[in-house]
């Protein structure tokens, strides 16, 4: 698999992973509205920093588990499941609530870059979503786990995290008083994505049976 190809799939698997409002694209947001938008991007380069590291322990878990198929099979199994949950509890249970409010008061840049290496690191999240993904495109034949489309899918996933951090920075403010923003619509946005990912487990079961 050509080496574009594999930082495409790293860059498209990260973005969608930060589409849904969470902390992250949250503070980035506000640090912007508060500070401007040079801070909101020292805070997101703090924050793909850490994107790297994790993607990078991700991808070397799944080459682990890609040498004992066995107990990647009986994991896909139990992701699927897990995935199906989070999807109906999002979709049908979750009910709307009031958002987090997240200070920003520091105004340091050096300050905001380490925010967002502690926030980055306390989302443990990416790591099991992004082995699960690269042991799934692995599963498809589209990755293999050699040292370059290692690197190159982790800069793949840092550029995905980067491009929809700068989103929320520069839209936020035209969007943040809309519908878009809403608990529910936050929760939809969770549900469907999650979805998607256990359509994607099923077929990748369906194909190894």
């Amino acid at each position: 698999m050509s080496i574009s190809v594999i930082f495409f799939l790293g860059f498209i698997i990260a973005l969608i992973g930060v589409i849904p409002p969470g902390l992250l694209n949250m503070t980035a947001a506000k640090v912007s509205l508060k500070e401007g938008y040079a801070r909101g991007i020292i805070f997101s380069i703090g924050v793909c920093a850490i994107v790297f590291l994790q993607t990078y322990i991700a991808a070397m878990f799944a080459r682990y588990l890609s040498n004992h198929p066995h107990t990647v099979e009986i994991l896909r199994r139990v992701a699927f499941v897990i995935f199906v949950l989070i999807t109906i509890y999002y979709l049908f249970i979750s009910k709307e609530s009031s958002k987090p409010n997240v200070e920003t008061h520091s105004r340091s840049k050096h300050s905001r870059f380490f925010q967002g290496v502690f926030l980055s690191a306390i989302n443990v999240f990416p790591i099991p979503y992004q082995a699960y993904m690269t042991i799934s495109i692995a599963g498809f034949g589209w990755f293999s786990f050699e040292a370059m489309n290692i690197l190159t899918y982790c800069a793949g996933a840092v550029m995905g995290t980067f491009v929809m951090l700068y989103m929320y920075i520069f839209f936020f403010d035209k969007i943040k008083n809309k519908r878009l923003t809403s608990q529910k619509n936050m929760n939809y946005s969770i549900g469907v994505i999650t979805g998607i990912v256990a359509i994607v487990t099923l077929i990748n079961i369906v194909m190894e049976s």
